[in-house]
């Protein structure tokens, strides 16, 4: 099984976005890929539109895992 680790930016993202995200998707048994990254989402997103923004985002990029199981989302304030 092989797993790529790779920070990437979101859509419509700020240099220091206001969240930070990371998503691990997994192919039991073939792949697994985590990215994260920066996220500013528009006003009003709610948290489940963001998770789906930025699957569609991660998978744009790997269309192999288009059909992964989401093993792990995270998405908080940027701010220390």
């Amino acid at each position: 099984m092989s797993t790529s680790n790779t920070q990437t930016t979101a859509p419509a993202q700020a240099a220091q976005g206001s969240h930070f995200w990371v998503l691990t998707l997994e192919l039991p048994g073939r792949a697994a890929l985590t990215q994260g990254g920066a996220y500013t989402p528009p006003a009003g997103m709610t948290r489940n539109e963001a998770y789906l923004a930025l699957r569609q985002h991660v998978t744009a990029d790997h269309p192999e895992m288009a059909r992964a199981t989401t093993m792990f989302f995270a998405l908080e304030p940027n701010q220390l």
